[in-house]
Formats: C-alpha cells, structure tokens, sequence
C-alpha cells in the first residue's frame, strides 16, 4: 500500500531556497518495509513496488532425487538332499539290500513359514511306486536326519513300507537300473494318523491336507541279471 506524504514548507526533503510561502505540497511516493524474509520486486521487473517476492533462502530447497525402494528378500528355496549320494547319482551299496541296508542321511533347506509337521517319502518310481521308506510328523524344526534313523522308532514316527517292515527298506531291484525319489512335505498340520500306516494311507492323508511345498532328489541303483 502506498501512502501520501504531503510535505510543506521546510519538511523533509526541501531546501530553504524552496520553501516560500505558498509552495506547492509535494507527494512522495514511500514504499512499506519489506517483510522479513522476503524482498521487493525489482525495478523494471514488473513486480508492484511493495510485492513481497519469497527471497531465495525462503525458497524451498529441492528434496533430490527419490530414495530407492529395498529390493523384496527372496524366499529361501526349500531343498532337500544327502551327503550319501549327489543328485542323479548312484546310491552307495551300504544303503541298499546289497550291503548293511542303513538308511542315508538327509538333510534340507528353506522350510517354508507356517509349517507344522515334515513327511517324508521314498520309492521306486520303476516299480510302480514301490515304498522304501516312510516317516511323518517329523518335527518343523528339524534340519535332517542321521544316517540309520530309519531303524529308529523311538525317535522317528515311521509307517509300513511295501516290504511289510516298518522303517527303512534300501534299495534292491531284480535288475537293471532303478530311479529312487526321496520327497519331503511341508504341511500346514499333522497327517492324523496312528500306528505304523503303509503308504497308501500316507498319500491318502497328504491329499487331505494343505502341504506348503514339496523338495525331492532322486538317485539310482543297479544290480545284475
């Protein structure tokens, strides 16, 4: 806003040459301070005389460039395999018919989250599924099992394998070359079976309830005739 000074005889401004009697008032233009923070407009700028203009260190500073979004942590793959054989390789004739007939140990990685209980099946995809091996409501937290833990039955919840034995039966084909797959279970809750089941009921059971992930490893073994 801009006020009108009317300034006469010997104000601010005037020499005493210019102050006689009858003078005309003179109109001085005053521009009001600038606020803090702020500056005038420029002359010739076209900015109003007594616009406030943001002053540069009133300015906002840019914020840069954008913070990088973290890189989601990948689930950790549920593996499972034996120190006794690699992958596709042959079994070791101590874990077979042929020789002490000892389960090999196992091991695996990457249980998924929620698990409540780990199965674990063995057979003879060359045989019609011939069971060599069952074991169920094996603890969430376990990370393997010692070799010979299926001749355990205290410390193992094992069924019937198609031998008509409970527990480990190895390997041992008529002849040729057989495929062994050993598949371990990740299940939301127990199985709910009692005693020493065979396998039929085994898969039976799994089909009825929610399994969170599934890790196998195959092997072969070979006998003459």
């Amino acid at each position: 806003m801009v006020g009108a000074l009317v300034v006469a005889g010997c104000g601010v401004g005037s020499s005493p040459s210019a102050a006689g009697a009858g003078a005309s008032p003179v109109a001085v233009s005053v521009a009001p301070a600038a606020t803090p923070g702020t500056s005038a407009g420029p002359v010739g700028s076209g900015i109003p005389s007594g616009y406030a203009v943001p002053s540069a260190a009133a300015a906002p500073s840019p914020s840069g460039a954008p913070a990088a979004t973290p890189a989601p942590t990948p689930t950790p793959r549920f593996t499972l395999a034996s120190s006794a054989f690699r992958p596709g390789g042959q079994i070791p004739a101590r874990f077979t018919c042929d020789g002490a007939d000892v389960s090999p140990a196992m091991s695996w990685t990457g249980t998924p989250g929620g698990t409540k209980a780990l199965a674990l099946i063995v057979d003879d995809v060359d045989a019609s599924g011939f069971a060599h091996w069952i074991a169920f409501a094996i603890p969430p937290g376990t990370t393997g099992l010692a070799e010979g833990a299926g001749a355990s039955r205290s410390s193992l919840v094992q069924g019937t394998n198609d031998f008509g034995r409970v527990g480990y039966g190895g390997p041992c084909p008529p002849s040729g070359t057989h495929r062994y797959v050993f598949t371990l279970y990740a299940l939301a809750g127990p199985l709910g079976l009692d005693g020493e089941p065979r396998a039929g009921l085994v898969r039976s059971a799994l089909a009825r309830t929610r399994v969170l992930g599934s890790a196998s490893v195959t092997a072969t073994y070979s006998r003459g005739g």
